[in-house]
């Protein structure tokens, strides 16, 4: 598979907010669904962020070796780069890492795209939660998800509902070199963590 460019809008290469266990999380540039109320809305142009080759995330992904337990992908919206997504999800797979995706897409939308591309995204993917953010239905009780219409679908049996029931919502807050603060994570600050 031939590397591809992804317009990239941030990465952290070690993040405890974003999914079961340490993950190197990568947000994607761009959005074509742009929900209103969308925390990320800075993420909605398709002009901002940074072009990587995939390659090189890969490679970023590889170096953490076991410091991370896999790779959250999250936007923006992954799905308005497919050939990017593929490759990023299929060769972090191959390399031995787990795979949370995330989509403002509702999965059968998708599967009605009746694109290869698509379905082999999922054939690498561990969890993928689905469906826009709605304000009307703004829930933080569940962990990473911002409304309660959102899904966690569950294609591989590497993660299972009994281990979401355990994972907490997370507020990292990172001081960052040139004195700029950045906050990730979901949710209602019951948990914090500092990263430097």
């Amino acid at each position: 598979m031939e590397s591809e460019r992804i317009r990239i809008n941030r990465i952290i290469k070690q993040s405890s907010a974003e999914g079961f266990g340490i993950r190197f999380c990568v947000w994607f540039q761009g959005c074509s669904i742009r929900c209103p109320g969308c925390m990320n809305s800075e993420m909605w142009t398709k002009d901002g962020g940074k072009l990587y080759e995939a390659s090189e995330i890969v490679k970023d992904v590889a170096e953490q070796g076991d410091k991370i337990e896999g790779i959250t992908i999250l936007g923006g919206e992954p799905f308005d780069q497919l050939d990017g997504l593929l490759f990023l999800v299929t060769e972090c797979k191959n390399i031995g890492y787990t795979v949370i995706l995330f989509t403002g897409y509702v999965y059968e939308k998708l599967l009605l795209r009746n694109d290869k591309r698509i379905m082999d995204i999922f054939k690498n993917t561990d969890v993928l939660i689905d469906g826009p953010y709605m304000e009307e239905k703004r829930d933080f009780s569940r962990p990473w998800t911002g409304s309660s219409n959102q899904r966690y679908l569950f294609f591989t049996s590497k993660y299972t509902e009994k281990d979401l029931k355990q994972a907490k919502n997370r507020i990292e807050l990172r001081i960052l070199s040139d004195g700029k603060i950045m906050l990730n994570g979901m949710g209602n600050l019951c948990q914090g963590t500092i990263m430097k």
